[in-house]
């Protein structure tokens, strides 16, 4: 009888292991694109923070900066080259 409730034990740690690992495949396929487009947003935020960053720095030459905080370093990330002139010029009209 001590054999028989060793197996039962052993199947039903099998048996919950699979269930694991389906269950956290799945939730693995779910969540996988919206964790890739968050690490994204968070990589090209602090690539758009640091080219601001190079913008104040040089502009600091000619009394010009522009505000570093997440808005802008998102927008500086997402356009890039465009979206940091944007930015200049909407500072020089405004």
């Amino acid at each position: 009888m001590g054999l028989e409730l060793e197996m039962e034990v052993i199947v039903a740690y099998v048996v919950g292991l699979v269930i694991i690992y389906v269950v956290g495949y799945a939730l693995y396929k779910i969540f996988k694109k919206p964790l890739k487009l968050l690490g994204m947003l968070v990589f090209n935020g602090i690539l758009g923070g640091m080219a601001l960053l190079f913008v104040n720095f040089i502009g600091g030459f000619f009394d010009f900066s522009i505000a570093v905080n997440p808005i802008t370093a998102l927008v500086a990330g997402f356009l890039g080259i465009p979206g940091i002139v944007l930015m200049i010029l909407l500072n020089t009209v405004l």
